[in-house]
């Protein structure tokens, strides 16, 4: 490519990559004149289709594969890394509302563009990111955004993710579409394992995150006007007026948006507050906790790791025996998983706890 035709789309890129504003509404007010195509590969294509589905001028995104030759292949097939293809999201755009230089800045917020072997957790040729472009067009601006990314010097080792030429493209079964929707639990519970969110937060400062809220977004949408309060704005459910505080089934309970387990029924005891109480957390590795000087007091805040929820305080008053400590939390922070439930919700490896 000519130097001018690169300081060309550079610019084009500067001028295109400000704040990606957020769908006010699904329903759209009137029907686009003209609609295009984005393909990206990121890994895992739950974690790919929830990040564009919230961005304005996005019109839809389909979970499937591209890459590969062999024809309507299946995902078990393409796990495997039987067919060559990669897990992918096409994207319907209108033009007039979010370019694709846009877009493709929107990518790079989404994934670890140095690796060369998969994406976080999951591993092989199939997870593998990449860039598929529809014309010319399209190549000359990923490549101008690849090159100015990798001149960055954000990243320690060399820019992976290549720009490939699209072929086709083939929709994932049903149940993988809008999985983050219908399975928004074993989503976040698998996201928070994934290691993406931690990375992505290693790599970029949260007001460069704040362009790309898909995530949050998506948070704010699954959780009730209570549960949003208590863990992103601190809040306090009533006492004795909550889902929890004297619930006395056999489980887990565990965090609202992320699905990390932090407490067992096992260590859950009647404190007389109206709060769920706990001795111990289960997970002592997704707790972490934070001084409170908030009304006039000195306390001790407790948050989950991954999710970064207010889950409440700890106190010095629970009993002596189990370790004079009380974890009191907020039912609206908090989900229960029956024992019963623990296998088929993927917290198979708690069920020998009560056995």
């Amino acid at each position: 490519m000519k130097p001018f035709f690169v300081l060309g789309f550079l610019a084009l890129l500067v001028a295109c990559t400000s704040d990606l504003p957020l769908k006010e509404s699904a329903n759209m007010t009137s029907a686009p004149s003209e609609t295009a195509l984005a393909t990206f590969a990121g890994g895992c294509f739950w974690c790919m289709e929830s990040a564009f589905e919230h961005v304005e001028g996005v019109l839809s995104v389909v979970s499937g594969f591209a890459g590969g030759t062999e024809v309507h292949p299946t995902y078990k097939e393409v796990s495997a890394g039987k067919t060559g293809h990669r897990e992918a999201i096409q994207i319907t755009y209108d033009p007039a509302q979010v370019s694709y230089a846009a877009l493709v800045e929107h990518f790079w917020h989404q994934i670890d563009p140095t690796d060369t072997g998969g994406q976080f957790v999951d591993r092989g040729d199939q997870y593998r990111s990449a860039i598929f472009f529809h014309d010319e067009e399209q190549r000359a601006v990923a490549e101008a955004s690849k090159a100015a990314l990798a001149a960055s010097g954000r990243y320690d080792k060399p820019i992976f993710t290549p720009i490939l030429p699209y072929t086709s493209f083939y929709p994932a079964e049903e149940h993988h579409q809008d999985y983050y929707k219908k399975h928004p639990l074993k989503y976040s519970f698998y996201r928070s394992r994934s290691g993406r969110d931690q990375y992505l937060k290693s790599v970029w400062t949260e007001e460069e995150l704040a362009h790309s809220p898909a995530r949050f977004e998506e948070e704010r949408a699954a959780l009730t006007p209570l549960q949003y309060k208590v863990t992103r704005q601190n809040g306090t459910e009533p006492a004795f007026h909550n889902t929890y505080w004297n619930n006395t089934a056999a489980g887990i309970y565990v965090d609202v948006v992320s699905g990390e387990p932090l407490f067992s029924s096992l260590d859950k005891y009647k404190s007389g507050t109206g709060w769920p109480s706990f001795t111990r957390p289960l997970a002592p590795e997704n707790i972490v906790q934070h001084e409170d000087n908030t009304l006039f007091s000195k306390r001790t805040e407790v948050r989950s790791k991954d999710a970064d929820s207010h889950l409440g305080h700890v106190f010095n008053d629970g009993p002596a025996d189990k370790g004079g400590l009380r974890y009191c939390m907020n039912s609206a922070a908090l989900k229960f998983i029956p024992k019963e439930d623990l296998e088929k919700e993927g917290y198979g490896e708690y069920l020998k706890l009560f056995a």
